[in-house]
């Protein structure tokens, strides 16, 4: 069978690295296990950055790109959300978009046009040009379910959600309040809020959703949502649980001399004994903070690697604190922490390799902002959390942790806005020598074994997605 057509996907990434990532990790999939070739058309808004400009070219053979031009936001003020800006990038760039999709169909049959949560008006271009429409998901079933929702909480709630006094009720999902669901959400009269709502409207649009979780992680809410949408229904669209996909392997970056510190230090360390730190690229505490995490930390006396960054508020902080190397995150630390805790711990400023050193014998625990790809990293490889949800749709991700799923627990936040430093300290030693940390560990390492499974050549997940190829197969 040689000479067999394969199957050529168009895929639309909404910008950030974020979304890229995910993206081409379920290509990389489509690829080993189906032998489905992809073309990214990835939209613009500048020059690409250094990081982007490498990523896109260490792609492998099978996954193909085209830049778009750069659109121009001239016209959006300085307090513009990053939701609006992502959908006025894919809105701009559809034009372009059009023409590029075009130029390659008309030479390679695209079988499905694929895009991500916000790039939903690419479908216009999908439907102009005959090619069947679908969405990979990368966050979870919770996030989706609220987004699928979205328009009936929209006409049922006249307030602020955060003003709502009882907890929403999401279809098959943990109840949540208002104050906890995605950020785009705080603010109605905000255009984020309307861009949102306006995506959720044509996710109807859609054959079907890939989206990156797994039944075990989610069993109610994959359920509720594959009645309402598909399994007899008739309404679009279908939902299929495919993941969980999370970048595996070497990071581009092991070996800078940081990446080989980390894990040459977690090699000295016994089995199964290091609190893992790190809070996403884009997360930053406050000075106040970072210190009543640095002396929690100390509290514990746990082992950690501390993956740290400079705090928000590092401008007003340092000339009172007389800082002089303002853009040292380590100058930020309580005087005398990295003395006092040089047996203890290590620090590590900005980056270390995260997917590497959580699947390394001596971490025992993960202190995270709840990022889903950070989630997934620490489910597949049986390391418990504790949550800590800074932005973006990490505060319902905190909640289905630990209040649904228990694989997390989440230290209270005090009335002057801080998670102090005694609380960090009982928090960390209740997950790694408790009780109750002894239930959610068994209950990660339950879920990392279930993870393995529906990855399986019968799991199903494996099943899930073959039913898509399938479909898409049909139309090559």
């Amino acid at each position: 069978m040689a000479n067999e057509k394969k199957t050529h996907i168009a895929i639309l990434p909404t910008p950030g690295m974020g979304h890229l990532i995910p993206l081409v990790e379920f290509s990389k999939t489509l690829f080993s296990k189906h032998g489905v070739l992809s073309t990214f058309f990835v939209p613009t808004d500048g020059p690409l950055s250094k990081a982007q400009k490498s990523f896109l070219s260490d792609l492998p053979p099978s996954i193909q790109y085209v830049l778009l031009p750069p659109v121009c936001f001239d016209d959006l003020g300085p307090g513009t959300l990053i939701e609006t800006i992502i959908s006025l990038t894919i809105t701009r760039s559809l034009p372009s978009l059009r023409d590029a999709v075009k130029a390659s169909h008309d030479g390679e049959k695209f079988s499905a046009f694929v895009v991500d949560l916000f790039g939903t008006d690419g479908f216009d271009v999908a439907a102009e040009l005959g090619i069947p429409p679908y969405i990979f998901f990368p966050s979870n079933a919770l996030l989706l379910s609220l987004v699928l929702h979205l328009p009936e909480l929209d006409e049922k709630v006249t307030c602020e959600y955060r003003e709502v006094p009882e907890k929403l009720q999401i279809p098959g999902c943990v109840p949540l309040h208002g104050r906890d669901l995605v950020a785009p959400l705080q603010d109605r009269k905000n255009e984020a809020y309307r861009w949102l709502l306006h995506h959720s409207k044509r996710y109807s649009m859609a054959e079907g959703i890939m989206v990156n979780t797994f039944n075990e992680l989610e069993p109610v809410t994959i359920k509720t949502l594959q009645e309402i949408h598909g399994g007899g229904s008739s309404k679009p669209p279908s939902v299929h649980p495919i993941g969980p996909l999370v970048q595996m392997g070497s990071d581009t970056k092991s070996e800078d001399h940081d990446s080989s510190k980390c894990l040459k230090w977690l090699d000295q360390q016994p089995n199964n004994s290091v609190l893992f730190i790190s809070l996403g690229s884009r997360g930053r505490l406050s000075h106040d903070q970072l210190i009543e995490m640095a002396l929690g930390l100390e509290l514990s006396e746990q082992r950690f690697l501390w993956v740290i960054r400079c705090p928000n508020d590092k401008s007003a902080n340092a000339a009172y604190f007389e800082i002089q190397n303002t853009n040292d995150p380590l100058a930020y630390l309580p005087k005398g922490f990295l003395e006092r805790t040089k047996n203890q711990g290590l620090v590590v400023p900005l980056w270390a390799p995260q997917a590497q050193i959580l699947a390394h014998g001596s971490i025992c625990a993960f202190l995270s902002h709840c990022g889903w790809n950070s989630t997934l990293e620490s489910v597949v490889n049986g390391v418990p959390l504790i949550a800590w949800p800074l932005y973006a749709e990490q505060r319902m991700n905190a909640v289905l942790l630990h209040e649904d799923v228990k694989v997390a627990l989440r230290p209270k936040v005090g009335e002057n806005g801080l998670v102090g430093r005694v609380d960090i300290g009982n928090v960390i030693k209740n997950l790694v020598e408790g009780e109750e940390g002894k239930g959610i560990r068994n209950r990660t390492r339950d879920l990392k074994d279930a993870a393995a499974r529906v990855l399986g050549e019968d799991g199903t997940s494996t099943r899930s997605l073959a039913q898509v190829i399938n479909k898409w197969k049909n139309k090559a």
